[in-house]
């Protein structure tokens, strides 16, 4: 019989394997070398068949993104081979949806009517929020395996579910932890920033990869956002029409707090929350996350630079949140909810959500809110320490720095004890809501 070797020890061969390609690919420069926007093009077009992407626009933001890849993130074996996957994933994609709305147009006349999108600091509780609200099954959210292979040309749903959740657990190989800090599988609903990444106008690349000059000209112009947000809507008229049914959408991404005009301008009978956390336990959590994301993808990774990488991204976040305050200039007024409210007690806050958009949570949805709390307490996430000098941060001047918006919002600081009763209900009744 053949020794079996354990995980753990795969993980380290591997690991080494890599690292020693690396080294390797590095001596003769290949890891460096351009990253040629045409090349990919042409593979996406040759696997699908097909040639109209429906919109030239894409070109240049695909083109800034993979010269800020190659010239800035110090690809590894595996980043590099993920960029070029991820890459000809979405434009196969686009070709192959374009190709179905091209021959039935009335996919696009599909209605996307009143949309709740959920959005704030990143691990603020917008993935707990999303899929505690899920539970009615009057809701639809994009699902991991239906962003990754939209298209039944992939193959079978339950073939495409297998495939992502096998790349998946590939993926929890080169990047241990992940799974710890966002636990996910092939049917758990997926950010937005997985869709609006197929025109490559996405700050999931900035996650991934350090791509400053590809954030900076994504930062530069709001307007920027808006053709990632039109097709955004195509995205959802494509999976819609495939199940047949219209349901409600319901949409999470801290993303969405740096799209908004956008968002107003696309959906225009949009519905709007904001989950508020202290910001400093955010920060931690994010950076964290992001060290964990990017190291598979990287040859040269400093996690002291994350923390400020990340401090500053939110705090534009949040100086966006407060300039908006209650009033995006849509129908009905923000929702806001708290994280402290949100996991010590889920059933309210939900129901304080509904009020406010003048909607009415089923029984069942209560129930079964219930069995997953009891089940997933904290939606499913593990106890995490963190040290503020490991991400280059220090607690005081963060504090300083977020003071305004907690102050803005009410946010408790989560190292005090909170003796308020629960805020969001309270801010999710706010006078002058609408009723659908």
């Amino acid at each position: 019989m053949r020794p079996q070797l354990s995980g753990d020890l795969t993980l380290s061969i591997l690991t080494r394997a890599l690292h020693l390609s690396d080294v390797a690919a590095g001596w003769f420069g290949g890891l460096d070398r351009p990253i040629e926007p045409d090349d990919l093009i042409r593979i996406a077009r040759r696997q699908t068949g097909l040639h109209d992407f429906g919109d030239t626009s894409i070109i240049g933001p695909l083109t800034r993104l993979l010269e800020s890849c190659s010239s800035e993130s110090a690809l590894s074996l595996v980043g590099r081979s993920a960029t070029r996957w991820d890459v000809v994933r979405f434009l196969s994609n686009l070709l192959t949806i374009q190709a179905a709305t091209a021959s039935q147009p009335k996919i696009a006349d599909g209605p996307v009517s009143q949309p709740i999108f959920i959005t704030g600091l990143p691990r603020s509780g917008t993935t707990f929020l999303h899929r505690l609200m899920l539970t009615d099954q009057v809701n639809r959210a994009p699902t991991v395996w239906e962003t990754i292979f939209p298209s039944p040309r992939a193959g079978s749903r339950a073939q495409r579910i297998a495939r992502v959740d096998r790349q998946l657990k590939a993926f929890e190989h080169l990047a241990p932890g992940f799974h710890a800090l966002h636990p996910l599988d092939a049917r758990s609903p997926q950010e937005c920033s997985e869709i609006t990444a197929h025109v490559f106008r996405s700050l999931r690349f900035d996650t991934n990869y350090n791509i400053p000059s590809y954030r900076a000209w994504m930062d530069a112009d709001v307007v920027r956002h808006l053709p990632a947000y039109r097709f955004h809507k195509r995205f959802l008229q494509y999976l819609q029409h495939q199940d047949g049914l219209e349901r409600r959408w319901v949409l999470k991404c801290p993303e969405h707090i740096f799209a908004l005009e956008a968002i107003k301008t696309v959906y225009p009978d949009a519905r709007l929350i904001f989950v508020h956390r202290d910001p400093v336990k955010v920060l931690l959590s994010q950076a964290q996350l992001t060290e964990v994301l990017r190291r598979p993808f990287t040859r040269k990774l400093d996690p002291k630079t994350l923390g400020p990488h990340e401090s500053r991204r939110w705090l534009d976040g949040t100086k966006r949140m407060m300039a908006v305050g209650d009033d995006a200039g849509l129908p009905e007024s923000v929702c806001h909810v708290h994280h402290l409210d949100l996991i010590s007690d889920p059933v309210s806050t939900v129901e304080g959500v509904y009020r406010h958009f003048g909607m009415s949570l089923p029984a069942q949805a209560v129930q079964t809110i219930e069995g997953y709390v009891a089940a997933k307490p904290k939606g499913g996430y593990g106890a995490h320490s963190y040290r503020f000098e490991d991400h280059g941060l220090d607690e005081a001047d963060e504090r300083a720095k977020f003071r305004p918006y907690m102050v803005r919002f009410g946010v408790t600081p989560e190292d005090a004890p909170s003796t308020a009763p629960n805020r969001s209900r309270d801010l999710v009744s706010t006078p002058g809501a609408s009723s659908p």
